[in-house]
């Protein structure tokens, strides 16, 4: 059995963009039982960027409701909030002082975000060596990821193969790597790739009233009701085909071919869509955000497994460095 990890960003709400090209899938997972799953909600990393500490605890909150709204399994696998398990802290201090600093300035992020003028705090330049203790302290055998972050699983490879040789012992398990090559890209409202930072991002577990205004706000072109529309070409249709079953999809491709169906048209079937698709979800998640102590419990229960876990690795690092 695999044990596979995942970090989640705390980020508020997660957008039908995190929902299709993550939730869903690595929900899925879960429930395969040749798999061991562990999803940590990383507010720690949160802090490079994000200093108010009520929008970072709501955001944790929205992020877990969102998760286990839409099913994740946490009777088999482990859903935790990664400040929960102080441990991490330390192995990422143990783990520093086998990271040489050249090959930390050699990091794509921390050299992104330097020379666009982002603020460079050390948090943001020690990143991938946080990163690499999250992995670490689970003894995780894989690791998914987008292509952006390969590096930094080179990097964790790197650290846990330098003090595995130095100390002449098995300390920690050397991760893997899995890029999916088809990461699914959802539009936005205007076109571009779903995102918080372009604010184009629809929000499912918006009331109903809101979420149609955000849907209606889909940028179209100006053709006439009466004329023939290209599905292909068209924001709102590259949305609804995420969701619609294949007769759905090749019904509303049928209608923009024949003209006099409009884009308001589509976009209120788009929102019904949106609304059908997730009626349980929305509800769940609703339920979750209003029963704040149900959702810590969950949050807890995670928190002691993956402790279950991480304790003895560490045990394992100060026994060979003399702690």
């Amino acid at each position: 059995m695999s044990r596979i990890l995942t970090g989640i960003q705390s980020s508020n709400i997660p957008h039908l963009g995190n929902i299709l090209g993550a939730v869903q899938p690595a929900v899925q997972l879960s429930h395969d039982k040749a798999n061991h799953a562990i999803y940590f909600i990383a507010d720690l990393h949160s802090l490079t960027s994000q200093r108010d500490a009520a929008a970072r605890r709501e955001s944790v909150h929205a992020v877990a409701a969102t998760w286990l709204a839409f099913g994740l399994d946490t009777q088999r696998n482990i859903l935790f909030r990664q400040s929960s398990v102080p441990e991490v802290c330390e192995l990422t201090w143990y783990l520093s002082c086998f990271m040489s600093f050249q090959r930390l300035q050699l990091a794509h992020s921390f050299k992104d975000k330097s020379e666009n003028g982002a603020d460079v705090n050390t948090g943001l330049f020690t990143y991938p060596v946080l990163m690499a203790a999250d992995i670490l302290l689970y003894d995780t055998n894989v690791v998914p990821v987008g292509k952006d972050q390969k590096q930094h699983i080179e990097f964790t490879r790197d650290l846990a193969e330098r003090i595995n040789h130095y100390y002449q012992k098995e300390i920690f398990v050397v991760p893997e790597h899995r890029i999916d090559e088809e990461v699914m890209v959802v539009p936005g409202t205007d076109g571009r790739k779903m995102s918080k930072s372009y604010n184009n991002f629809i929000n499912i577990f918006l009331p109903e009233k809101e979420l149609k205004k955000v849907v209606m706000s889909i940028e179209t072109d100006s053709t006439p009701l009466e004329a023939p529309k290209d599905p292909d070409t068209n924001n709102v249709f590259a949305i609804y085909r995420l969701l619609a079953t294949p007769e759905q999809t090749a019904d509303m491709r049928s209608k923009f071919l024949a003209g006099n169906y409009g884009y308001g048209h589509a976009k209120t079937a788009l929102f019904e869509l949106i609304l059908e698709t997730y009626h349980t979800q929305r509800e769940a998640y609703h339920n979750f955000m209003n029963d704040r102590s149900l959702l810590e419990s969950e949050l807890k229960k995670g928190e002691n497994k993956a402790r279950e876990i991480a304790l003895p690795v560490l045990g394992r690092v100060r026994e060979v460095m003399g702690f």
